[in-house]
Order: structure tokens, then sequence, then C-alpha cells
């Protein structure tokens, strides 16, 4: 059927605007861990392989020198996604443990072990192996992977004011809601729809929307704990039940039910935000009326 086009500054147009809809890639995750730092896997591969037939020794120092290689290259993935979650918080503290740092070390201990390798084989006798060439080669593999990653972040972040005991709660909270929504990936992903798996997503953008104006204003968390717990561990019971029955079955019925779930929560998601929020500017009002009424009550003039 026709449908009129209209529009605020059209005749007979309504002066109040339409919400535009969510765009589906808004809050989209990216992968912090790319192509670089996969390749860090690569050396141990070839490694272990030239080592096999080196001799007790000779293979023993080569699987090490591989195992501290690989080591490293999971650390840096690690690293690299707690960095992602740190920058994306406004409110955040360090890492406890430095992987990025610690990936450069077992690399550069791993690149001069690989090395003292190298000249163990090539001398005749072990007197004649010299530790020179190691250590430097260690130390230029440390420095250079430290140039091509970064460190850690080194320093809490927004913390200023903030109760540490209750942003420990908010922080405990805020993980387990995570594993909830790691779940829910988890399920999804065996039904086999991608429209679903996107549709899980956008409700997972609007439960992490929550998450962070909770840790923003760690008082927020009585309120939104059933949200942070009870619905998402609902959600993620629905994923996992959803996912088992609709790859057996295929029936639409159970697909548009699961949908209008998901509506649903992302509904009270995000009204449970913006109630936040609005909670939060309040609290800053009274906080300006306040003031006010000090500086006047001290005789200072407010136009």
């Amino acid at each position: 059927m026709a449908k009129r086009y209209g529009g605020k500054f059209s005749p007979d147009g309504s002066d109040t605007p339409e919400q535009p809809e969510r765009n589906q890639f808004d809050g989209a995750r990216v992968d912090p861990v790319g192509v670089r730092a996969n390749v860090m896997f690569a050396p141990a591969i070839p490694l272990v392989f030239l080592s096999l037939n080196d001799g007790a020794i000779g293979m023993t120092l080569g699987l090490v020198a591989a195992g501290l290689l690989t080591g490293a290259a999971y650390l840096l993935r690690e690293g690299l996604r707690a960095e992602a979650a740190y920058n994306a918080r406004r409110v955040a503290r360090r890492p406890a443990f430095p992987r990025k740092i610690f990936a450069s070390v077992l690399t550069g201990i791993g690149a001069g072990l690989a090395a003292f390798r190298n000249d163990y084989l090539d001398a005749e006798t072990v007197a004649q192996v010299s530790l020179l060439a190691p250590v430097l080669y260690g130390l230029a593999g440390t420095v250079l992977h430290s140039l091509a990653f970064g460190f850690d972040p080194l320093k809490d972040k927004g913390m200023e004011g903030v109760d540490t005991f209750q942003q420990d709660r908010v922080a405990r909270a805020v993980n387990e809601a995570e594993t909830y929504l790691t779940a829910m990936s988890d399920a999804i992903a065996r039904a086999g729809d991608r429209r679903m798996e996107a549709r899980v997503e956008r409700f997972q953008t609007a439960a992490r929307e929550l998450f962070r104006t909770v840790e923003e204003d760690p008082r927020d968390l009585s309120g939104a704990r059933k949200y942070l717990t009870v619905y998402l561990q609902g959600a993620r019971d629905a994923t996992v039940k959803f996912a088992d029955v609709y790859s057996r079955t295929r029936d639409a019925q159970t697909l548009n039910d699961y949908s209008a779930l998901l509506d649903d929560l992302e509904q009270n998601f995000a009204a449970r935000t913006r109630k936040m929020l609005l909670d939060d500017r309040s609290d800053l009002t009274v906080e300006i009326d306040v003031l006010r009424d000090r500086l006047q009550r001290e005789g200072v003039r407010l136009d």
C-alpha cells in the first residue's frame, strides 16, 4: 500500500521528530587482536620442527624457546583485549597483570634462547658459546616487541573520588554479567542463524550501556543488580534452550517468540539506563541549586 511522504518540515507535518532507529552496527565491538598479534604465533612453528633432529640439548633448547614465544603471543592477545576493555570504559582500573609487558619480556627471552641454541650447535664445545649475541638478540626482541605493541595501561582512569569498595562490587557484578553475555554468544552460534546472532549482539550492546552507566556511578548498582544477575541469567538460559530447539526444528514460531523476548529485554535495559541517567541529572541539578544558595548567602550575586 502506498504511504504518503511527510516529515517535520512537510505540510501538516508534526513538530516532534521521529526517533531514528538504532543502527545495527551501533556499539559493535571489534576484536582488538589483529593480524600482527596472530603472526606472533608463527615463529615458534618452524623452530619446533628444526629442533627435532638437533640432539637432546638442541631439541630441548628449541622446544623451550618455542614455548616461550607461544606463551608471549598468547599473553599479547589477552593484553590487547584487556587494553581495549580499559579504553572502552570511562572508569577503569589498570590491569592487575601487565600482559603486554610480560609478552615483550618472554619474546626477548625466547629470541635469546633460540640464538643461544644456534650458537651451541655451531660450536664444538659449550665453553666456546658466547652469551653476547643471545643477550643482544633478546634485548632487541624485547624492545622491538614493546615498540610494535606498546605497554599496558599503568594507571587507573576516572577513579578520582570513587569509593574503591563500591567500585570493586561493581566490577564483580559486571564481570559476572559479562560471563552471561559470553554464554549467550556461544549458545546462539549453535543455532546457525546469522540474523539472530546480530539480534543478540544488539541486545548485548544495550546491556553493556547499562554496565558502563553503573560503572560510572556505583550508587546505581543496587537498582540495577537484578538486571545484571537475574535478567541476564534468564536471558542466557532462554538463549541456550532456543539454540537447542531451533537448531533441530527450525520452527518459525520459536524464532518469533525468542525475538520478541530479546525486544522486551532490550527495551527494559534501555529504559533502566535512561532512568539512571535522569537520576544522575537530577542529582547534578540539586548540587547546582545547593551551590547557588550558598553563594547567595555569602553575598555573591548570580545573574
